[in-house]
């Protein structure tokens, strides 16, 4: 029966490269379109005057979402854990909060609270709190230090309106998860835990959750994708990500095809990579 099995996946992946194969070949012989597939390796890296090996445009915007990703990702998960105990909560007040806020998150479309937080956050948050006088005046290490983990100074505001819009709108998403995973671990644990007199938080944070993130490990890791797939929706606001990216090479060299399919390969490089890692991770738990 294993036999049988290899046979047709083989079978399926050669029908596959086939019509694979067969849709390149209608593209390029049935359209008018020039393909130039030799100019895209320089939207990679370049060569500056000194001779060093720089990163162009495709990989600024590829370097600039897995940081927009990674920290709203981080983000949304502390704020979807908070308020998904919330929702769990017996307390009525607490119940409310966290429903109030998953329902306006969730239905609120992330363009529109794209827009709220730019111009909220942006031009009234952090023009209070000096933020942006305070990455310009950051020293040249400092500065680079900023930039390698958040974004550039001058657009450091607009990054972080960036990474509350995603935080805000996917952490809706991951209190539900947590407030499934939290409502499938037994009754007894709760109890327990309050028969041994733990604290509150102690009780959560040694006892409960580690137990919700070993079920809840996979729908986390489709969230976390998903947050990877809606970044590119803060190209609206001149976040220098991939997509904001590939809008600018397309309409400077008209590449539409190369540009696109370029930019599709690397979405799916980091979220395969992003899958990979978390059925590793989720093997090992479960052998835990």
């Amino acid at each position: 029966m294993r036999k049988h099995n290899y046979l047709l996946d083989g079978v399926i992946f050669l029908i596959l490269i086939l019509a694979g194969a067969a849709f390149f070949i209608r593209i390029k012989t049935g359209f008018s379109y020039t393909w130039n597939w030799g100019a895209i390796p320089q939207f990679f890296f370049r060569t500056d005057e000194a001779g060093h090996i720089k990163s162009n445009l495709l990989m600024i915007g590829f370097y600039t979402t897995v940081k927009l990703s990674f920290w709203s990702s981080l983000a949304a998960i502390i704020i979807g854990t908070l308020m998904g105990i919330l929702r769990t909560r017996k307390n009525l007040f607490s119940r409310l909060t966290g429903r109030t806020y998953i329902e306006i998150a969730r239905n609120t479309p992330p363009l529109v609270l794209i827009f709220i937080f730019y111009f909220f956050i942006g031009n009234n948050i952090t023009a209070a709190l000096g933020i942006d006088d305070w990455a310009r005046n950051l020293s040249e290490s400092g500065k680079g230090i900023l930039s390698f983990i958040f974004s550039k100074p001058e657009r450091f505001s607009e990054f972080l309106s960036a990474l509350f819009t995603l935080a805000v709108y996917e952490g809706a998403y991951v209190a539900e998860i947590i407030r499934g995973g939290l409502e499938s671990i037994e009754k007894g644990q709760f109890e327990a835990s309050d028969a041994l007199g733990i604290s509150s938080v102690d009780k959560y944070r040694f006892v409960i959750l580690p137990q919700v993130f070993r079920k809840i490990l996979p729908s986390l890791t489709g969230q976390a994708i998903s947050t990877i797939k809606d970044s590119s929706i803060v190209s609206i606001i001149s976040i220098q990500e991939l997509t904001f990216q590939g809008m600018e090479l397309m309409a400077s060299t008209y590449l539409v095809f190369e540009i696109w399919i370029t930019i599709t390969v690397m979405y799916f490089v980091l979220t395969i990579s992003l899958s990979t890692l978390a059925s590793y991770l989720e093997r090992k738990l479960v052998k835990y």
